[in-house]
């Protein structure tokens, strides 16, 4: 393979949240925090390293060359044509999707989030004291489902105002299809509703699944939208800060706008600027074998769970690097689980109630690592599920 996805690249002692959350010199394998243990593509350190020998970093101004690379890029790949007025950069998705709240939202206002989902969303609707309304996926045979009937109740109650979309949809790994997006424009356009969707897993997505951009089904769901994007996961860049808001209604992205500064989080840092340009113009064959190596990981997670595991479901895995098991058999909770993993293997992975109480009972693993570190957690899950097993 001409990029080495295999090599395991010591990542502690870099300050990273991931590796470096727990005490030095314990056995800890932490396959939690959604970023990847691969080395970025070879253009973006380049750049970075570019930029670091002129020595002086101050304040940036985003240049015609970015919105030209991030457009570009879109419209190439996803068929999806994107005015560079209709950009708003900020320092990262979360902070983005905070940011539109407060823009579209009153306190009090309701905002549906279909849970289990990623949990930054909670804090955001919260922090700008708005309600959280669910509307839950449904799971069956492995996978997740929109339940619309639901979705129609809950956007026709006048105080909601905003769905929050999660596509690809994390921690569920489902890519939602073109008709599964333009049904959920539809009933939020029936409800004035407007649809805010976070699609930055939007590269990664296996082969058989194809990423549309809610925005791009139809001109209606364009203009009732705002997206919020960045390369940050699909090219391993997320400390580098850096994202874009995408929205078509001028008095929207005006509004937007305004919350992006109160929330003082209207500038970004050199460094994200040059890595997005060398991501979306010299990136794209690192990222295509990228894929097949998640994807690769992903069967073998999926073999290891059907040959030694097999009263424990592994959720069908359309998009991400994260993978969704479901552990309800052992009638512990989420917390419970991870807890004891942690302690008696050293196991590092994300309880199911992080992303709401759907989420209880589930476990979500990041398998965007080196195969042998894949297999190291696997042997030790199964470890931990044979003990389990004895002590019933």
């Amino acid at each position: 393979m001409k990029y080495d996805f295999d090599t395991i690249v010591p990542r502690r002692g870099t300050n990273s949240y991931k590796w470096d959350s727990m005490p030095a010199g314990k056995d800890v394998l932490p396959l939690w925090v959604a970023d990847m243990d691969f080395r970025t593509v070879p253009a973006i350190t380049e750049a970075l390293a570019r930029r670091v020998q002129h020595g002086i970093f101050g304040y940036v101004r985003v240049p015609d060359e970015y919105y030209t690379t991030v457009t570009r890029w879109f419209e190439r790949r996803h068929d999806w044509y994107i005015d560079k007025e209709w950009m708003i950069y900020t320092s990262g998705v979360v902070p983005a999707v905070s940011a539109v709240i407060k823009a579209l939202t009153e306190p009090g206002d309701g905002v549906v989030v279909q849970t289990p989902v990623y949990n930054c969303f909670f804090s955001s609707i919260r922090n700008n004291g708005c309600r959280i309304v669910s509307n839950p996926l449904i799971y069956e045979d492995g996978t997740y489902h929109i339940d619309f009937d639901d979705l129609e109740r809950k956007t026709s109650d006048t105080s909601v105002k905003l769905l929050l979309l999660c596509n690809p949809h994390n921690p569920a790994g489902r890519v939602w299809t073109r008709e599964e997006l333009s049904r959920i424009g539809e009933i939020c356009h029936r409800n004035n509703v407007m649809v805010i969707t976070d699609e930055i897993h939007c590269e990664l997505v296996f082969p058989g699944h194809t990423y549309t951009p809610f925005a791009s089904v139809c001109e209606e769901h364009l203009w009732n939208s705002v997206t919020c994007v960045s390369p940050s996961k699909s090219f391993n860049i997320a400390g580098l800060q850096i994202a874009n808001i995408i929205a078509r209604d001028e008095e929207v992205r005006r509004r937007i706008d305004r919350a992006i500064n109160i929330n003082e989080v209207c500038d970004v840092n050199p460094f994200g600027i040059e890595a997005t340009i060398a991501a979306y113009n010299e990136g794209e064959e690192w990222l295509m074998l990228l894929l097949d190596y998640l994807k690769a990981n992903y069967d073998l997670l999926r073999d290891f769970f059907h040959t030694y595991l097999p009263e424990i479901s592994v959720t069908k895995l359309e998009g991400t690097y994260l993978v969704w098991t479901d552990c309800r058999i052992f009638k512990q909770s989420s917390d419970t689980l991870q807890s004891r993993l942690l302690e008696e293997t050293g196991l590092w992975l994300n309880s199911g109630t992080m992303y709401g109480a759907e989420g209880e009972g589930f476990l979500r693993w990041n398998i965007a690592c080196p195969r042998t570190v894949l297999e190291d957690a696997l042997e030790r899950f199964k470890c931990f599920v044979d003990s389990l097993s004895t002590d019933k």
